[in-house]
C-alpha cells in the first residue's frame, strides 16, 4: 500500500476585516467577551462578488504552487464546504475550470466544521490504495451569507475563508500516518 503526503498546502482569506469592535456595533457583546470565550480577535468577510469557489480556488492554487504540481498532475478535486455556490453542480465542479482541471473527477461533501478532516481522509485512502497520485482537497466556507448577524451565540464565531492540500504518493511532504474518524449525531 502506497503512502500519502500532505505535499503542499494554501489559504485564502477575503480582504474585509471584522473585528470585535465592529460586533459591538451589531450586537450585545464586547471584545473582551468574544476573546475569552472563543480567541478569534477578526474574521475576514468576502466581497459581494466573490462565491465559495473562489475562495477555494485560490487557496488551491497556493497550495499547488507549494506542492510543485500542476493541474494535470492533479487526478481528483475534493471540496469541503457547507456553503455551495449552488445545489447543482458542486462547487468543486465549479472550481474546475478555475484551476485548468476540467474532466477530472471532482465532488463535494458536506460535514460542516469537520469538513476538512473528511476530506484529507478521503484524499488519504485513494492516494494509499494508488487510485490516484495527487488528490486536492479544499475546505471553503463563506458563512458570512448564511449567519444571523444578531444572534451573538453564533455570529462571532463564522465568517469566509479557505484551505486546501495536495495529498499526494510522492514523497516530499509530511507523512500521514493515518485517521480516525468519529461523528455524533446526538444532539443535531
Amino acid at each position: 500500500m502506497a503512502e500519502a503526503y500532505i505535499k503542499g498546502i494554501g489559504t485564502y482569506a477575503p480582504q474585509r476585516v471584522m473585528t470585535n469592535f465592529d460586533w459591538e456595533k451589531l450586537v450585545d457583546t464586547t471584545n473582551e467577551w468574544i476573546i475569552q470565550r472563543t480567541g478569534i480577535k477578526e474574521r475576514r468577510i468576502a466581497a459581494p462578488e466573490e462565491v465559495t469557489s473562489d475562495l477555494g480556488a485560490q487557496a488551491a492554487k497556493e497550495a499547488m504552487e507549494a506542492a510543485g504540481v500542476s493541474s494535470e498532475d492533479i487526478d481528483l478535486l475534493i471540496c469541503a464546504t457547507a456553503s455551495p455556490d449552488t445545489i447543482l453542480p458542486s462547487t468543486a465542479c465549479w472550481m474546475q475550470p478555475k484551476l485548468g482541471l476540467e474532466g477530472k473527477p471532482a465532488f463535494d461533501i458536506s460535514a460542516a466544521c469537520s469538513g476538512f478532516a473528511y476530506g484529507l481522509a478521503i484524499a488519504e485512502q485513494f492516494v494509499r490504495t494508488g487510485k490516484h497520485r495527487n488528490v486536492l482537497v479544499v475546505g471553503a466556507e463563506m458563512l458570512s451569507r448564511m449567519t444571523d448577524w444578531k444572534d451573538r451565540s453564533i455570529c462571532v464565531l463564522l465568517a469566509d475563508g479557505a484551505g486546501a492540500a495536495v495529498v499526494s504518493s510522492e514523497g516530499g511532504g509530511v507523512r500521514i500516518l493515518g485517521s480516525r474518524l468519529h461523528a455524533d449525531g446526538t444532539y443535531a
